[in-house]
């Protein structure tokens, strides 16, 4: 599968700022990437740099096999969407005219605006002035704007700022589509839980470098953090085993209990809670995106970087 974007000792500098120091990166065709870290990481710095509106420092970047702020800087913007943290429309304007002078400006066809519109849940407010929409109205007519044109590359900066959780299921749906159909999308998120189940990888940044990158079964090998195992049942709470490999046993009420286990001896844990008079259910919960982002950025303050 095609590289879409290739950073090759990427750094970037503000005068005596570096905001991406040396990053190394390729993103594939169709693949979900979400970017992670604090303000001031480099996630926007990445996607500015990805955009075009920013030059390397140093080392070599590709977007479509091409640098994005040289001469296919128009032939790529043809091909990429952005949908920025904060959308800004002409307010006087409906949701309809806005697409419409956007699809101009894109040269993209304009029939599909009402299709647009009713994707992102705006087919009864197309006609209504922005300045009459809700902030997450906005947002969903910022996504609209964005699939201008089915583009093969989708950039996301905080993308469901401002959407209720019915539009934001809505939202990851779409693309999920859009994945499914060959398209490139990356995106950064601070809501880490929504974000979860639809990603095939996670690039973390502190301080401009890179901290980690993976999938998330990649990142949990990689942080070797401990799991949760969950264990319901009213007898076996009473007396739960004092001899189990375990970092940390927690009551949760009277009918159950959660034990820190490390990776190495999860099965271990695991057949001798079944072996438990009472046990009614086990549940294991490895650490979640929202724990590895925690571990990681942990690890980079505690190292200095930030």
């Amino acid at each position: 599968m095609s590289e879409i974007i290739t950073f090759d000792g990427v750094t970037k500098r503000h005068g005596d700022v570096t905001s991406l120091q040396d990053l190394h990166l390729g993103v594939h065709q169709g693949e979900v990437l979400a970017l992670l870290g604090h303000n001031g990481a480099g996630k926007t710095t990445a996607m500015k740099l990805i955009l075009g509106l920013i030059a390397p420092s140093e080392g070599e970047l590709r977007v479509f096999g091409a640098a994005p702020q040289g001469s296919a800087a128009n032939q790529l913007r043809q091909r990429l969407g952005f949908l920025p943290e904060n959308v800004g429309f002409y307010e006087q304007l409906s949701g309809r005219e806005v697409l419409d002078y956007f699809a101009r400006l894109k040269r993209v066809d304009r029939h599909q605006i009402d299709d647009l519109l009713e994707q992102v849940g705006l087919g009864e407010a197309s006609n209504r002035r922005v300045k009459t929409y809700s902030k997450g109205m906005r947002q969903r007519l910022g996504l609209a704007q964005a699939l201008l044109g089915e583009p093969q590359l989708l950039l996301l900066d905080e993308p469901t700022t401002g959407l209720d959780p019915a539009a934001t299921r809505d939202f990851y749906t779409t693309v999920k589509t859009l994945r499914d159909r060959g398209c490139t999308v990356l995106l950064s998120s601070h809501v880490l839980p929504g974000v979860e189940p639809y990603i095939d990888r996670a690039l973390i940044l502190g301080a401009g470098r890179r901290l980690a990158l993976g999938s998330l079964d990649e990142l949990r090998n990689q942080a070797a953090l401990p799991l949760t195992i969950r264990v319901k049942g009213d007898e076996a709470m009473n007396t739960p085993p004092a001899d189990l490999p375990a970092h940390e046993m927690r009551r949760l009420n009277g009918h159950a209990c959660e034990f820190l286990v490390p990776p190495e001896n999860k099965m271990q844990v695991l057949r001798r809670l079944a072996t438990m008079p009472g046990v009614e259910d086990i549940e294991l919960l490895p650490p979640s995106l929202e724990h590895l982002y925690t571990h990681f950025s942990a690890n980079q303050s505690s190292r200095g970087l930030s």
